[in-house]
């Protein structure tokens, strides 16, 4: 018999899908409906890693399977390619981004080829290619012209030593990662998206995801952060100023000691401006500043404050209350400024504990015993108002609204619904990415770059020095330009744009790929778009799918689309461990996909990551796992090859004339195409379609010395095949030529279910006496209830257990078991 050699067989079906252009997908095909697979792009580090494998697989099953079942497929795949790794290159290699870019895209796509994925090459996207990013920079002013781009100061990462800014990725444990002098933060101008513009659409929406896992949304919803509360407006009358604190719990307002302002708050200067210890409070701000975001909210980190000598009034009871500067409240996050309430919140009593701080009691248990002295932590459970004025003796969640009502009668605050979502800072120093399609003009201001003239194009004289703030800012034949309006001299924005803005509109392209003219055809989106399902890592529930469907809800309110979700569908697969861990070329635990692919073939790499987890649990790698998917595809061979004559005679299955034994092997046939459909379509389990297949290998190589029916071999055989083609297309597409059939596999119909062949003549009952296995009982599945308890009852080791006891009942369940209860 002819031996199964991978590597040959996947090359030339390679070859031969790529001639034929059998995965070319055509727009709008009448009489057929549309599917769209999609699987997260990925960055071109130059290799693909096991994640890739992983994640491209399971796209290319649902691409193969949907096909196969009449749909018009579209299944693309293309670049994230813009990114700080290339610019890092760039300085170490002495190459230019590009070169490094392009090179690492041509070999994963080498390398994608090789998996077999079915991809439609003719709709590649590269977000780095000028043909792309001109319409990034399109869609940039579309934003802008509806008023949800603008630029303002804000807070960023510098290190004095390479007088530069660095992004979040460039700092390492507070150090540059260029020079490892200690980073500070410096406020610069950048740009920003309006999000917060959405927030109450972003969350509401979620609601018509019910295909996303509810752990994203559930992540999406907390990141948003929407909340209920007060705006309180304190008076600060030494300064003549005002402050005003967000609150969910103006509940506890007659509880506040002490007021805590984020040391940015623009108050805190002339709050402490020429007092004894300025110098010392400033040096905290300072310090302060320049603490990062997570180690100044970390449940974790110890909460410092500096009293600022001001105080300010409590409008509900007229208490003067001191105001401090603390590292645990972030100016970026509600007002900047919050009530400090020790006796009602955790944090407020250990910070108050520390420092000496004054403790009110204003909500106290239903026994109303509540003291300090017997308290060791904050009383954080609803209760009683107590110490609250003429809201003393209510509910405390009763009192919320009623309190609302009094501030906004008194007009010292009012009804305010707030969000933890931040406008998005799309800014970035790096000369690798989308440049910002802005000139800035003396005499017209800030001016976008005219359509016609996009792309703005990234220039080549440009060098990667430690120093430069922006590569681009050190480019004269880039920052020199003409304004647009007046025709005046004028200098070009040098920062580019965040990356997540070339992947939270790729997906669209991929529609309308070659469209020179606009970003996309209006039709040909809207006839493509939503994704059906979109497939990627966990890691990617917040930013970047929050941030599409951001995109996607400007761009429908532009016009541009008829759609406002991105993805109806979404799987976000679980990472690849070995050893206990991720793969890590920092843990030398990573496996090389070209190293399987090359001593297994891309069939095996394939079944074997399918197999081995459902999607969207973590996948342990196991040299012994892949070793059994390759035994299991030449099991596959052996037997198709076997049978290679029976089946080129092409004759169908005449079920009048099966023996018990063929009946059963195609009961377990058509039972497979049923578990494994509804597996692939319904569920995404790929592990329980894969082990169906197995078993009918099984039940095939049982047969395999039974004299069956031509018919019922050709019937299994083909079957079998077409089971198997999504998951392992060449050793498929290799037997299905060798059976003599015609045609590609990945073009033929999917196995429909015969579910009268899925009833057993005869089934195996389990009887039970008191709960227990006591015997087995074959009878025809015809079987009444009553004739069952019969036979059940009449079996020779049943009637010994039973004999001379009382039987209470008999439990019935048809086709599974008989239980007889006995005393």
């Amino acid at each position: 018999m002819e031996k199964y050699c991978p590597q040959e067989l996947e090359k030339k079906w390679q070859e031969q899908w790529d001639k034929d252009g059998i995965y070319t997908t055509i727009n709008n095909v009448p009489g057929q409906k549309k599917y769209y697979v999609l699987e997260m792009f990925p960055y071109p580090s130059g290799n693909l890693h096991m994640g890739h494998v992983r994640n491209y697989s399971i796209g290319d099953v649902i691409a193969r399977f949907k096909r196969m079942q009449g749909f018009n497929v579209l299944h693309p795949m293309g670049f994230d390619a813009f990114g700080m790794p290339a610019e890092n290159a760039a300085i170490k290699h002495n190459v230019k981004p590009a070169d490094w870019t392009y090179a690492n895209m041509d070999n994963m796509i080498r390398q994608q080829k090789q998996m077999g994925l079915s991809y439609d090459w003719n709709r590649l996207v590269q977000t780095c290619h000028p043909d792309y990013y001109r319409w990034t920079q399109y869609l940039f002013e579309v934003f802008y012209k509806k008023g949800l781009a603008y630029k303002k100061k804000a807070t960023a990462n510098w290190c004095d030593s390479c007088k530069t800014v660095l992004a979040n990725e460039q700092v390492i444990e507070g150090r540059c990662w260029r020079c490892d002098s200690p980073v500070i933060k410096k406020d610069l101008a950048q740009w920003f998206l309006k999000i917060t513009d959405y927030a109450d659409t972003l969350l509401k929406d979620l609601d018509k995801l019910p295909g996303w896992p509810n752990r994203v949304k559930t992540m999406q919803h907390n990141w948003i952060g929407r909340s209920e509360g007060a705006e309180i407006i304190f008076n600060i009358p030494n300064f003549k100023e005002n402050v005003t604190v967000y609150t969910t719990r103006p509940d506890t307002a007659f509880g506040i000691t002490y007021m805590v302002l984020a040391a940015e708050h623009p108050l805190v200067d002339k709050l402490i401006k020429g007092r004894p210890d300025e110098a010392q409070i400033r040096d905290f701000i300072k310090r302060v500043h320049n603490q990062s975001e997570i180690e100044r909210t970390s449940d974790k980190s110890e909460k410092e404050g500096m009293f600022t000598g001001a105080y300010a009034i409590n409008p509900f009871n007229g208490a003067k209350i001191p105001i401090w500067i603390a590292n645990y409240v972030l100016f970026e996050y509600g007002t900047g400024a919050v009530m400090g309430v020790p006796t009602h919140d955790s944090r407020d009593w250990m910070f108050a504990g520390k420092y000496g701080l004054d403790k009110k009691i204003v909500i106290t248990d239903k026994e109303g015993k509540l003291t300090l002295d017997a308290m060791t932590d904050a009383y954080v459970d609803d209760g009683v108002l107590v110490n609250s004025g003429e809201f003393s003796g209510m509910n405390n969640r009763k009192a919320i609204p009623a309190m609302i009502d009094w501030l906004e009668k008194n007009k010292c605050g009012k009804r305010r619904i707030n969000y933890r979502l931040r406008d998005w800072l799309i800014s970035r120093q790096r000369y690798w990415g989308a440049p910002i399609p802005v000139i800035y003009c003396e005499k017209c201001g800030t001016v976008l770059v005219p359509e016609k003239d996009l792309p703005v194009r990234l220039p080549k004289d440009v060098k990667f020095d430690p120093g430069v703030v922006s590569p681009l800012a050190h480019s004269e034949s880039f920052v020199n330009c003409t304004c647009p309006k007046c025709g005046g001299p004028a200098k070009r924005e040098t920062d580019t744009m965040d990356t997540f803005i070339c992947s939270s509109w790729y997906y669209m392209r991929y529609a309308d790929a070659k469209n020179d003219k606009a970003p996309f055809d209006k039709d040909i989106v809207d006839s493509w778009l939503p994704v059906d399902q979109y497939i990627g890592g966990i890691e990617h529930a917040i930013l970047h799918l929050l941030y599409s469907r951001f995109f996607t809800k400007v761009l429908k309110d532009a016009g541009l689309i008829n759609f406002d979700e991105p993805f109806t569908n979404l799987l976000t697969q679980g990472m690849v461990i070995k050893d206990g861990s991720k793969m890590s070329k920092s843990l030398g635990n990573v496996v090389s996909p070209e190293e399987i692919i090359g001593k297994y073939g891309a069939d095996t790499a394939r079944l074997f990551i399918l197999f081995a987890a459902p999607p969207e649990r973590d996948l342990e790698w196991s040299d012994q796992g892949v070793e059994g998917a390759w035994r299991f595809l030449n099991r596959v061979w052996r037997i198709i090859l076997h049978f290679a004559e029976e089946i080129k005679e092409n004759k169908t299955t005449d079920v009048s004339l099966l023996t018990a034994k063929e009946k059963e092997l195609r009961r377990v046939l058509h039972l497979t195409i049923q578990k494994v459909t509804d597996d692939i379509a319904a569920r995404s389990n790929f592990n329980t379609a894969i082990s169906s297949i197995m078993e009918l290998v099984n039940a095939f190589y049982t047969s395999r010395d039974e004299h069956l029916q031509a018919g019922l071999i050709n019937e299994t055989a083909t079957d079998l095949l077409l089971l198997l083609a999504p998951f392992s297309p060449h050793i498929t597409e290799e037997l299905w030529h060798k059976l003599g059939k015609t045609g590609s596999i990945h073009k033929a119909a999917w196995p429909k279910c015969d579910h009268s062949a899925t009833v057993a003549d005869e089934i195996e009952i389990v009887v039970q006496v008191n709960g227990k296995v006591r015997d087995k009982l074959k009878i025809s599945s015809q079987t009444s209830r009553d004739d069952l308890k019969k036979q059940a009852s009449e079996l020779p080791h049943i009637k010994e257990l039973t004999n001379g006891k009382n039987i209470i009942k008999i439990i019935c369940v048809p086709q599974k078991l008989v239980n007889i209860v006995i005393k």
